[in-house]
């Protein structure tokens, strides 16, 4: 089971930024696109966990 990397206080602010958007995206329809936040949360963690493997 992968474990979620640790995350920097902006980069959580920038997460619930972007959950904040996605739930205000889907007050709106159930079709409307969100692909383009989710490869930036996609991104944040990914960029988290390369930190976590440098040791940084």
């Amino acid at each position: 089971m992968k474990t979620e990397p640790q995350l920097t206080a902006g980069e959580q602010a920038k997460v619930a930024w972007y959950m904040a958007r996605m739930a205000k995206r889907n007050l709106a329809g159930d079709n409307v696109y969100q692909g383009d936040l989710i490869r930036k949360v996609d991104r944040i963690f990914d960029a988290a966990e390369k930190r976590e493997k440098n040791g940084k």
